[in-house]
């Protein structure tokens, strides 16, 4: 089975290009018709490298983590305003944009351990105000875990929850009931299992996914990118390595930790935490096959779960992007900087958050 985040990753790529065969696309699309290079620097974590991208000084260092289908530059409108009071860094994970295939099978285990060999690697020191979007907060908190003397605060930005239920092969199911009751890997190297490249047969998918839906287009709200950024993002999009097959263990690794959040209270203790989520939008059309009664009972639950997330520390808060989507850092750049802000100044001084 492909890698969890692959599979969103594609189905945000071909959605787009539904959205794009309908009308709703940009006019004018970038072009990506060759190599960039690294906005960052590549670094050698165990016979492959992976990208990261570090500005501005300052501790405790900023380290974004993005969702699934995203890339160290989306972080691009809020990572240049975060830089001028903290060291900052974005980076993408294995297999990513610049960033190398790595070590099977791609759990948030492995994810989170190959974050802690980077920094280590990159010369960025702990503690760490770790800024989580989507299933990158899941990452961030499976890293809080393994490493808790290394962080010292947390912002969630639209978080995925434990007990989330997503559209998966036309049905709606909560992912965590997939669970096989397998045991989740260690974390692996290059020696103990090394990746598999995308097959002849994976690039031949990818190349009928092309012909069917076109190729990957810039909707919004990628479309508030920068050109040149929005070029890199359709190069990245573009990489076969995002074929790349392993096997899955996302729903052994939810249901673990729906287990573990109901059995400990405050596992970041007083460490600064806000949680920052989009506003519901009413009427919002369900996917095809959904009623719109199910839709409005799923999207409550989703609101209620991320307002429950506040219960991870003692000193947290909520905030409401109210004229956003899922990808505030996109939509409300400001209000994910100034979040940062308040979560670095709270770490520094050892204070609450205000109200």
């Amino acid at each position: 089975m492909r890698n969890r985040l692959t599979v969103v990753g594609i189905v945000i790529i071909y959605s787009a290009a539904a959205l794009a065969s309908s009308g709703k696309s940009s006019s004018q699309q970038p072009s990506a018709n060759h190599d960039y290079p690294p906005a960052g620097r590549l670094a050698d974590i165990g016979g492959y490298k992976l990208h990261i991208s570090c500005a501005g000084a300052g501790s405790p260092a900023v380290i974004f983590i993005s969702g699934a289908g995203d890339f160290s530059f989306d972080w691009s409108l809020v990572q240049p305003a975060a830089s001028r009071f903290s060291e900052v860094c974005s980076y993408d994970r294995a297999g990513l944009a610049w960033s190398d295939l790595g070590p099977v099978p791609r759990t948030m285990r492995q994810d989170a351990y190959e974050l802690h060999l980077l920094l280590k690697k990159a010369g960025v020191r702990p503690p760490f105000i770790l800024v989580g979007h989507s299933i990158g907060g899941l990452i961030s908190r499976v890293y809080a875990a393994r490493y808790p003397g290394e962080v010292a605060g947390m912002l969630l930005v639209d978080p995925t929850h434990e007990d989330t239920t997503l559209m998966y092969q036309g049905k709606i199911v909560r992912v965590r009931d997939g669970a096989k009751g397998r045991k989740i890997p260690s974390p692996q190297t290059m020696k103990s299992s090394s990746p598999r490249p995308p097959t002849e047969d994976d690039i031949k998918q990818q190349e009928l996914n092309r012909r069917v839906f076109g190729p990957p287009k810039i909707e919004p709200p990628f479309d508030k990118l920068p050109a040149e950024i929005q070029r890199i993002r359709l190069w990245a999009l573009s990489n076969p390595k995002l074929f790349a097959a392993t096997d899955d263990y996302w729903a052994e690794e939810l249901q673990q930790m729906h287990m573990q959040s109901s059995a400990k209270k405050f596992p970041l203790g007083n460490r600064p935490l806000i949680v920052l989520i989009p506003a519901v939008k009413e009427g919002e059309a369900p996917p095809q096959g959904v009623s719109a009664e199910e839709w409005s009972r799923i999207n409550e639950e989703k609101r209620k779960q991320k307002l429950g997330l506040a219960r991870l520390s003692r000193n947290s808060k909520v905030i409401i992007a109210k004229e956003s989507g899922h990808h505030i850092q996109l939509d409300a750049p400001a209000l994910v900087i100034n979040a940062i802000r308040e979560v670095v100044d709270a770490a520094r001084k050892g204070k609450r958050l205000s109200p």
